[in-house]
């Protein structure tokens, strides 16, 4: 396993708007809780996410770990399974950005489709874990994949999966995300938990 201390901030702006109705934002970005008329959030505060308000985990094995795809990522994996490879994020946004728990689980749940037409918010899973004095929201939810915005031409992808976990750092939340086909997903449900109850923060 791979202890991952994350401290490097991110430098990406965007509006003070729902994050996934924005172009350049990576899907799944939670909300901005605040901006400025400029159309800009600043990134985090300088320390911020950083050293003793940093958090660390312990990345599971077979995981590949990738150079994130934009500077709001702090981490990113990619992981092989039997119906394609899925992929594991790990975002921060500093104090005062990336809305609560409930509302990103609510969100994520918004971005599948049920095939028998339930709100996906009404059959999400959710569970709660204190690690010390972390606390967490893990979120599961499966069905088609329709992407943060879901609207016209959004490619979908039946048979997907999402687990994700909210987890209060010392100065803000951090969001973990891990989307992909259903299959490969639940095969590394144990390892998700796994990396979730590792979580402490930086000494």
């Amino acid at each position: 396993m791979l202890l991952v201390a994350c401290g490097e901030q991110a430098t990406e702006t965007a509006p003070p708007e729902p994050a996934s109705s924005l172009p350049g934002l990576p899907e799944g970005h939670p909300p901005i809780a605040s901006g400025d008329s400029s159309g800009a959030v600043p990134p985090p505060p300088a320390g911020s996410g950083t050293g003793k308000a940093a958090l660390e985990w312990l990345a599971p094995e077979g995981w590949i770990e990738e150079s994130p795809a934009t500077q709001m990522r702090k981490a990113q994996y990619r992981i092989e399974g039997p119906e394609g490879a899925a992929e594991c994020v790990i975002f921060y946004f500093g104090p005062g950005q990336g809305g609560d728990a409930q509302s990103n689980a609510a969100r994520w749940a918004s971005q599948f489709a049920q095939p028998d037409g339930r709100d996906s918010r009404d059959v999400m899973k959710t569970s709660s874990l204190t690690l010390d004095d972390i606390e967490v929201l893990v979120i599961e939810v499966a069905g088609t994949y329709v992407g943060g915005m879901g609207g016209p031409g959004t490619t979908q992808k039946p048979g997907h999966m999402l687990l994700g976990a909210v987890a209060t750092g010392p100065d803000a939340n951090w969001f973990f995300k891990l989307t992909g086909p259903q299959a490969t997903v639940e095969a590394q449900h144990e390892a998700f938990l796994g990396m979730v109850r590792s979580l402490k923060k930086s000494d």
